[in-house]
């Protein structure tokens, strides 16, 4: 497997505009088609009213402040430009002020499916909509708050949280058809294929199951962990995550359900 790219954020300029090529601009207008073919009848209805809301522009990357005057309305949240990589400390600081981190980068072409680091696509098209949602804002800031006061070891547990929620969460109503909400799956036009197909497994959420099940960034995932709806994210948030992170410390992780990661080199 070949060594991915590396990236570097585009800077803005004093009046907060960023200037990106026609490449990339292109790159987006090819994310965003792909994607808005794709989407139908597997994202979630609130994700799909937050995008409408939004209402992103198809054919160039989007500047920050256009996307901040919605979010603000709706609830209260706004981006920040980050770098490419941010730390986790500084990741809980963000979000814990309402804030989501946007790495103002797009991925290379040869990258197009999959990408190990979140870029502005990921992070526009794939999370903002539904931070005009309540209940996903709620726990968005929530989970920040937790971060912020944990101790590293705490912090590599309650990151499966966040994985396995905002990044790769699946959302089913009994009765109602699988849909998706992680905005790691519904910005990869990939895994948007590949989470409602076959291959994988899923489970109801148990909040001590996903805080002890392993996963890698590198691959798709062998497993996702589905709620009956986005409100349930209030519910989580109201739960005493901390002890059950205490528990599955005690407890240890789950085998996992993917080969280990081979060094090249």
């Amino acid at each position: 497997m070949s060594k991915h790219t590396q990236y570097t954020a585009r800077q803005p300029d004093e009046k907060g505009v960023i200037s990106y090529p026609a490449d990339e601009h292109d790159t987006w207008r090819q994310l965003y088609a792909r994607q808005a073919g794709n989407l139908p009848g597997r994202a979630c209805q609130q994700y799909l009213d937050g995008l409408k809301a939004l209402a992103l522009p198809a054919d160039r990357i989007p500047q920050l402040p256009e996307v901040d005057n919605i979010l603000m309305a709706a609830t209260g949240w706004k981006t920040a430009a980050v770098p490419a990589l941010i730390s986790f400390g500084k990741f809980f600081e963000l979000l814990a002020s309402k804030q989501f981190p946007v790495a103002t980068f797009i991925r290379a072409k040869e990258e197009f499916d999959y990408l190990q680091e979140p870029d502005i696509f990921h992070e526009i098209f794939g999370h903002c909509p539904l931070l005009t949602n309540p209940a996903f804002a709620r726990f968005s800031e929530v989970y920040g708050k937790l971060g912020l006061a944990a101790s590293k070891e705490e912090r590599v547990f309650l990151a499966r949280l966040y994985w396995f929620t905002v990044e790769f969460g699946l959302v089913q109503a009994p009765g109602e058809a699988l849909r998706i909400y992680g905005g790691g799956i519904l910005s990869s036009p990939g895994e948007t294929l590949y989470a409602m197909g076959d291959a994988p497994q899923r489970k109801p959420f148990d909040l001590l199951q996903v805080l002890r099940t392993p996963y890698r960034i590198d691959i798709m995932q062998p497993i996702y962990y589905v709620i009956d709806n986005i409100e349930f994210l209030d519910e989580i948030a109201g739960m005493d995550i901390m002890a059950a992170v205490r528990e599955a410390q005690r407890l240890g992780l789950y085998a996992p359900l993917f080969e280990p990661k081979v060094k090249v080199g």
